[in-house]
């Protein structure tokens, strides 16, 4: 058996199963601070074995065709760890509030687990286990503020609306085998009963069910109460690694599985794209609590991202893929920022922003430049992510939708602005804000990462280029 293509999805079950084990034996809460660092070590040292594999690797089915293995799978489960990591390290000092410290990293780690193997599913079996183990562990992470009626508000949302997702995505799953006699994307997609109407209507529904992870519109409903309620590390790492997950996992069923129809895709997910840009934005203009705005920032994301799917080239890919892996370093760097200042201030609205410059100096300037690299404002990488996904689809023939997204980008600033000038104005209450090591860590490295991209994009431009060729070869 081929144990090294799966050794990263079972280093992090272990991982997660041997902290419930340790917690049970550990004396006291005082001592369950080292399992955090412990998770970030061996996450760490798992991120690192997956870099030396990168440039070496050779495309390949296993397990029958379960799983795929290729640079474009690499690079998705080493983003996923990178969230995951600075995620960990930025929420330690949050994560002490907590009553099961141990449980909550375990959880967060059952779901970095889904999310890796969806980004090497090869067939909807393993692509409906992966989304699952993922989507559960959230359920109990965004429940887990207990003493908190909105998270408890949020997590029951979310799985009740999650749970019709799920059906959804099964129904039309069965629909595709139904048609195909095969849950392998490379056996659906050459079928010739795939256009008929049982086959359509799977692939319409399983797309549903994947649009509903990413919350695109109008399948984003549940997004910005759970966001809201949910323990402010969580909602960081449920904006992030949920909707890279369902990036990934959505481009290998649609250019492989869907491949017949995607000349008929990409023009519905041009409106698609356009509709989030849109309404993400105006949405999220109108919020008065951060994290809200965050949520339906993530929208408007979401709907960048999709402007590389409807390129349908390497190009768009990479696009794709770069813009995935700087809107975590941004995500990473606001979240952290959030999680400070919502533990230190009791809330996430404006009010609670105001002066942070004076109060915590560092956190005003990793917000500033996370929100800018959002908005795709140069320096910061979010420009150079920006602009790789709209030259691509430009040269697809959709100008009106570059033009969709320029114009989102730009109106995209008012808010993030606003967030700027409230912490860079108004009289600070004199509080001072503790920042512990660990989050000076993580924010650190998330700010000197989405600058350095932005001037120098030229080293995470290869990497995505080693994706985008495997991926399309």
């Amino acid at each position: 058996m081929n144990l090294y293509v799966i050794y990263p999805e079972i280093t992090v079950l272990v991982l997660a199963l041997a902290l419930i084990i340790i917690d049970l034996l550990l004396p006291s809460e005082e001592t369950r601070r080292p399992l955090g660092y412990i998770t970030i070590l061996v996450l760490s040292i798992l991120a690192i074995s997956l870099f030396w594999q990168y440039h070496l690797t050779i495309s390949a089915y296993f397990y029958q065709g379960l799983f795929y293995y290729d640079n474009y799978a690499i690079f998705f489960k080493q983003l996923f760890l990178l969230a995951v990591i600075l995620t960990v390290l930025f929420s330690l000092q949050y994560i002490d509030t907590m009553k099961y410290s141990s449980e909550f990293y375990s959880m967060i780690l059952f779901a970095l687990t889904g999310m890796m193997i969806l980004a090497s599913a090869n067939d909807f079996l393993t692509f409906f286990i992966g989304l699952e183990l993922m989507t559960i562990s959230f359920y109990a992470l965004s429940g887990f503020g207990l003493t908190n009626k909105k998270s408890s508000e949020a997590a029951i949302k979310y799985l009740i609306i999650g749970s019709l997702s799920t059906a959804v995505t099964l129904y039309g799953i069965s629909l595709i085998y139904g048609t195909a006699h095969s849950f392998d994307f490379a056996v659906v997609c050459k079928n010739p009963e795939f256009f008929s109407a049982l086959g359509i209507a799977g692939m319409m529904m399983i797309t549903a069910g994947i649009f509903f992870k990413m919350s695109i519109i109008p399948f984003h409903m549940w997004a910005p109460d759970t966001y809201e309620g949910a323990p402010v590390p969580v909602t960081g790492l449920l904006a992030m690694g949920s909707k890279a997950a369902a990036i990934a996992v959505f481009m290998r069923i649609l250019f492989e599985a869907f491949f017949p129809a995607a000349d008929y895709f990409m023009p519905v997910l041009a409106v698609f794209s356009a509709i989030c840009m849109i309404g993400g934005n105006i949405a999220a203009m109108k919020q008065k609590n951060i994290k809200r705005m965050l949520a339906y920032s993530s929208i408007a994301q979401a709907g960048y991202m999709m402007v590389g799917i409807c390129a349908a080239s390497p190009q768009g890919l990479k696009g794709v893929l770069f813009y995935a892996f700087l809107y975590v370093l941004a995500n990473t760097g606001a979240f952290a920022v959030v999680t400070v200042v919502a533990l230190e201030k009791k809330g996430t609205d404006y009010e609670q922003f105001t002066a942070l410059s004076q109060s915590a100096p560092v956190l005003a300037m990793v917000m500033s430049v996370s929100l800018l690299s959002m908005a795709g404002i140069p320096p910061t990488a979010g420009f150079a992510g920006k602009l790789y996904l709209f030259m691509a689809v430009v040269e697809h023939g959709y100008l009106w939708l570059a033009f969709v997204g320029f114009i989102m980008s730009m109106l995209s600033v008012y808010y993030y602005l606003k967030v700027v000038r409230v912490m860079y104005t108004g009289k600070s209450d004199g509080s001072t804000i503790t920042i512990s090591g660990a989050v000076r860590a993580a924010v650190l490295i998330s700010m000197t990462a989405t600058v350095v991209f932005g001037v120098w994009p030229q080293y995470l431009s290869m990497l995505t280029d080693f994706a985008a060729i495997t991926f399309l070869r």
